[in-house]
């Protein structure tokens, strides 16, 4: 079962796509953090999604909130990802062990051996202040996560 509004968000360590540390932790009393799970790099509607996120950018990653991307592909596959898509905010590996951060969230896909379209807005204190989570082939609209920002 997902995490839900009102939750303590799950902190976690993942490397991004340069091989350096991202802890979630590390925003708290900081900046507002918007969680975005995503199934694969390289796949139709994730990059349709984290491209949309790349166009709106400075709504997401700004002085009062950082943009994190998770998936289960590995450091090396996002690194071209990011670079092919021109994605300069943190895409996440959670490769190994494989899907752990996905679960802590309750948004990993056991029989696909992925993460669901799960997005989460997480205030500076660290609660869940906003969800949803979308099947495999069904697209978030960003616009949700701005509306839900702007409710912090």
């Amino acid at each position: 079962m997902a995490i839900e509004v009102g939750d303590a968000a799950p902190d976690f360590t993942l490397m991004n796509q340069h091989g350096q540390p991202v802890t979630l932790s590390g925003y708290r009393g900081v900046k507002n953090v918007v969680l975005v799970f995503y199934p694969f790099a390289f796949t139709g509607v994730c990059t349709g999604e984290l491209c949309a996120l790349r166009d709106a950018l400075p709504e997401f990653e700004n002085d009062q909130v950082q943009l994190l991307a998770a998936s289960c592909d590995s450091v090396p596959t996002l690194r071209v990802f990011s670079h092919q898509e021109g994605l300069e905010y943190p895409l996440l590996s959670d490769f190994w062990p494989h899907g752990e951060v996905s679960r802590a969230y309750g948004v990993f896909a056991e029989d696909k051996g992925c993460a669901l379209r799960g997005t989460f807005v997480i205030d500076k204190d660290g609660v869940v202040r906003w969800t949803v989570v979308n099947g495999l082939p069904d697209a978030r609209d960003l616009h949700d996560y701005a509306k839900a920002l702007q409710a912090l």
